[in-house]
């Protein structure tokens, strides 16, 4: 019972901020400029967005638009990857700091949405019926098919790399991200991802998501 009504207030909170968000998005965007920006990015995600886990890479490609801004926004505002414990966040916030304008961040993001969607391979080993039932608290804004609600600011999962999740999952559990007092969503997130008791739980719940793919 607490839970729901822990997902029920992170829902109502959400849907107005996120909604507000959504409507102020409109940027213009030059494809053009953006895929010659893009070619730093190519080096560790691949120049088809593809994505590389042995640079711990995840794929951009097939990813919303909208939150690919926001990240964006957060590694070069110091937001996402302040902590060096955090390796891969904190890399990721020292090359974005040559994003030093929304139209850059935009110009990019648009080029990233004329890549074909990769396909995932699921990597990550658990029991997806023990994750059934963890992810029944996810769905609340991930959806049940975690297709993700852009008016709650809520991404996709199908499209995320699976050892990526995974990885996220860990850094919500240990303060990592989330923890700065501007990441609205990193915050809502953190005390969601509290839910799961261990890593092994983590799998599991990462391991379901990967049969709705």
């Amino acid at each position: 019972m607490k839970r729901l009504k822990l997902m029920r207030t992170f829902w109502i909170a959400s849907l107005g901020i996120g909604l507000a968000l959504f409507a102020a998005e409109g940027i213009a965007q030059d494809v053009g400029h953006g895929a010659d920006d893009y070619k730093l990015c190519a080096s560790c995600h691949g120049f088809k967005g593809e994505g590389n886990a042995l640079v711990n890479a995840p794929a951009l490609a097939g990813q919303e638009h909208w939150y690919l801004k926001r990240q964006l926004r957060y590694f070069r505002d110091g937001i996402r990857g302040a902590s060096k414990d955090d390796a891969q966040g904190h890399a990721m916030a020292q090359m974005s700091r040559g994003l030093n304008s929304d139209e850059k961040i935009a110009d990019i993001v648009a080029y990233i949405g004329t890549l074909p969607s990769p396909k995932s391979e699921g990597t990550v080993e658990g029991d997806s019926a023990r994750g059934q039932s963890h992810y029944a608290a996810c769905a609340a804004c991930h959806g049940v098919e975690a297709q993700g609600n852009a008016a709650l600011n809520a991404p996709s999962l199908v499209t995320t790399d699976d050892w990526y999740q995974v990885r996220q999952l860990k850094l919500f559990k240990q303060g990592l991200r989330g923890a700065h007092a501007d990441d609205t969503y990193g915050q809502q997130m953190r005390p969601m991802a509290g839910v799961l008791a261990d890593d092994a739980a983590i799998r599991d719940v990462v391991t379901y998501i990967n049969t709705l793919k």
